[in-house]
């Protein structure tokens, strides 16, 4: 058969089709609670508390993540409109082989946050062993860790997954806790929580320091910004609904509402925490202000918080982009082994005191895709995609070489332009990565390699949802088909959304 030798037609990356969407507008909100409570979070509050006041950390946090948010919703409407995750669609703006370029820089960025994810489990597995048997080891404990993470990640199993569901209330618990012993403890101190500033800032300094705390919120999720079509491909949408809005309202909920207040809550309590014990490490934090049985519940639940989202949100998304990228040699367990030697070499003890500096820098170069995305699906082909083309070896999007050559050197511009511009970084690489592709595409390469939505525009051929189409029909069975019986049977039994979100990347 053809999909045999075509490995382009992966089940995993073929189109979702409108009966397998189930996540809902209450279903993205719990899953965004669950990704938004990210320990990692606290070093933008306890950077920012440094030179702006709380008020402004939580403004520029605001404003960052609604910025952001309107990145995603815009990108995401991909997977709502045709089905497609990230690294399919990519192969439009990049190319059929070009595409794994990017998709490699997304796979290692996600490895990383596995890394820095797994130190704060480790941390916290320490602090357990130090109370009940005097042990005081982190390194060992991250080691162990990861390996438990990674094997768990590389057999399949989903148990720990389903405990994210009790996982994230557990940790918004666990941080209004925070919040209240620590603003206690700074008040204690002498510290107005509303007032204090380290080394308060005036003038353009201020909005420098403003600006740099909007710019790492947006390259704190930047990542999930280019890749928020593999996420939204499962979202419930409404067949032949031409309205934007109304089609995206999962995303605009979830996006724009959730994501921005559970975030900012987060990075408030990274600023309480530093007026408190001047660091914003949440382990360190715990130990300071907690003891006995009450601390030690509270580190097991941050280790099992960082387990149950570090598996989905890191190590599966990661392993699959590796395995994609591999092709047959590289089946998904290898590439869990890859995620996870890179996650340590990454040396993730190290990042967490230059997370502001590393966020600004990642947030201009996946910001750049962003944008480049943008400028390809709504700019250039207007929404409308030659979808069957997209898993053609042979087909439009193979370009020279299987590179769009207009793609690669639109992000390169755009990334290194963002970086020169680091206090604008992800404004930046979006604006400058949209333009010089928009310029590149339209007046050079696809002057060189036509595009058919192009040539004739026509919205009954190339949209998606919106006209009604029915994208299993385009390769003869259902898109996504489980993988194994097993897989097969516990969607059947109870459709974990979560668990759908692997297939997606």
């Amino acid at each position: 058969m053809e999909r045999e030798g075509n490995y382009l037609k992966s089940p995993d990356l073929l189109p979702v089709t409108h009966q397998q969407r189930n996540i809902g507008t209450f279903g993205f909100a719990v899953i965004w609670i669950g990704m938004a409570i990210v320990l990692a979070a606290f070093a933008i509050g306890g950077s920012a508390i440094m030179n702006l006041s709380l008020p402004m950390v939580i403004v520029a946090t605001l404003v960052g993540s609604c910025l952001i948010g309107v990145f995603m919703t815009l990108i995401g409407d991909i997977g709502i409109e045709h089905g497609l995750s990230f690294p399919v669609y990519m192969r439009a703006p990049f190319g059929t082989f070009g595409t794994h370029i990017p998709s490699l820089v997304r796979g290692v960025t996600a490895a990383c946050w596995f890394g820095l994810n797994t130190y704060f489990g480790a941390l916290a597995i320490n602090g357990i062993l130090n109370l009940m048997f005097g042990f005081n080891n982190w390194f060992i404990c991250f080691l162990v860790f990861a390996a438990l993470q990674l094997f768990n990640t590389s057999l399949g199993i989903k148990s720990i997954e389903r405990f994210a569901d009790l996982a994230a209330p557990v940790i918004i618990l666990i941080s209004c806790w925070m919040y209240y012993t620590l603003a206690d403890s700074a008040t204690s101190q002498g510290k107005n929580i509303w007032t204090w500033v380290e080394t308060p800032t005036t003038g353009i300094a201020a909005f420098t320091a403003f600006m740099v705390v909007v710019m790492a919120n947006m390259g704190f999720w930047a990542t999930l910004a280019a890749d928020m079509p593999s996420l939204s491909r499962f979202f419930k949408a409404p067949k032949n609904e031409r309205n934007w809005f109304k089609r995206n309202k999962t995303q605009l909920v979830g996006s724009l509402i959730v994501m921005p207040i559970t975030n900012t809550f987060i990075v408030a309590i990274g600023a309480v925490c530093y007026m408190a014990v001047a660091s914003a490490d949440p382990i360190n934090a715990l130990q300071q202000s907690a003891s006995g049985f009450i601390l030690g519940i509270l580190l097991l639940m941050i280790v099992l918080a960082q387990w149950s989202t570090n598996t989905s949100a890191n190590v599966v998304p990661a392993a699959t982009i590796f395995s994609n990228i591999g092709g047959p040699k590289v089946p998904f367990w290898v590439g869990v082994v890859i995620a996870g030697i890179i996650g340590i070499i990454a040396q993730p003890w190290s990042l967490f005191d230059v997370m502001v500096n590393v966020l600004l820098i990642i947030g201009g170069i996946l910001t750049a895709i962003v944008g480049i995305l943008f400028a390809d699906y709504y700019l250039i082909r207007k929404r409308r995609v030659h979808v069957k083309e997209l898993y053609e070896l042979d087909g439009q999007f193979k370009y020279y070489k299987g590179f769009n050559m207009a793609g690669l050197i639109a992000w390169v511009i755009g990334g290194a332009v963002a970086n020169i511009f680091a206090t604008y970084s992800s404004l930046v690489g979006f604006v400058v990565g949209a333009a010089v592709y928009y310029v590149l595409a339209k007046y050079w390469w696809f002057k060189k390699y036509p595009q058919a939505e192009l040539e004739d525009p026509s919205d009954a051929k190339y949209l998606g949802i919106t006209v009604g189409h029915n994208l299993d029909e385009l390769f003869g069975q259902p898109a996504s088909a489980p993988t194994s019986a097993l897989e097969e049977e516990e969607l059947v039994e109870q459709p974990d959304p979560l668990l759908e979100m692997k297939g997606a990347e």
